[in-house]
């Protein structure tokens, strides 16, 4: 069975946000809310400084807190790993989002928690998420970390890389070469 993953190149990331803009076209989210944005980091001390620019979203933990806590069973691991919400389960209750280490939800005008969904109704169609599809810098990577032929997997074995809080003992779903 698959395990999704998702690799964003920090270095060919320009922050441009078209994965952003075509995430809310894709999934209709409301105006004033995002399932995923641009983060800018900056480390080190002038003179020496780094910077580092990602597009965050769920990183579809495979030890996710907001499954785990969910009253309702809303919260659920899908396909490939992929966590998602069923909305018709939701009750807006907002534990999820207090459990998510990543911020990575919010609650839909509608009532409901929403989230990255890694385009589920297009990678069930073998369709790439319309983040990755829409990258003008091809940045962003998504595929199977079963399959030790994936894009994602080669990527992973030939250059060093870093996920978000490692010390949340999530098991992150998305890296960040760097």
């Amino acid at each position: 069975m698959a395990r999704y993953a998702m690799v964003i190149d920090t270095k060919r990331c320009v922050g441009c946000a078209d994965c952003v803009v075509a995430c809310k076209l894709e999934n209709n989210v409301p105006d004033g809310f995002c399932r995923d944005w641009i983060v800018e980091d900056v480390h080190g001390a002038f003179p020496k400084l780094y910077m580092e620019i990602r597009s965050e979203r769920c990183n579809h933990c495979e030890n996710a807190p907001c499954v785990r806590c969910c009253p309702t069973g809303a919260s659920h691991i899908d396909v490939g790993g992929i966590v998602l919400v069923d909305h018709d389960e939701c009750t807006g209750c907002k534990a999820c989002i207090a459990s998510c280490p990543y911020d990575a939800r919010f609650v839909h005008p509608d009532g409901y928690v929403d989230k990255c969904t890694f385009c589920v109704h297009r990678v069930k169609e073998g369709l790439d998420p319309a983040c990755v599809a829409v990258c003008p810098t091809k940045c962003m990577h998504f595929g199977d970390l079963d399959d030790p032929d994936s894009e994602v997997n080669k990527l992973l074995r030939e250059r060093h890389y870093h996920a978000l809080l490692p010390e949340a003992g999530t098991r992150p779903k998305v890296f960040y070469l760097t």
